[in-house]
């Protein structure tokens, strides 16, 4: 049987790919998200606890859920900006 050739060039071998720095978000974010979730969430229970008639909930009514739910998806946003 005969013998193959023997190849006379090294075989094409590509440059180590750098991975990318990892991006970190800046503390802020985080903290800023977690305070965005309790302003929300405070805001709700106290617009039920006391059913509107708080003095500052009294005139915006059922705005006040929808406030509420703002300051929420507001953490939401911010949660997808942090790494």
């Amino acid at each position: 049987m005969p013998k193959s050739r023997v190849r006379q060039k090294a075989a094409y071998t590509p440059p180590p790919r750098q991975s990318p720095k990892k991006k970190q978000s800046p503390p802020w974010v985080g903290a800023l998200m977690v305070i965005s979730f309790l302003i929300g969430i405070a805001w709700l229970a106290l617009f039920y606890v006391t059913d509107g008639s708080f003095v500052l909930l009294r005139p915006l009514h059922n705005f006040n859920l929808l406030i509420g739910f703002l300051w929420i998806l507001g953490g939401f946003g911010l949660a997808t900006r942090w790494r």
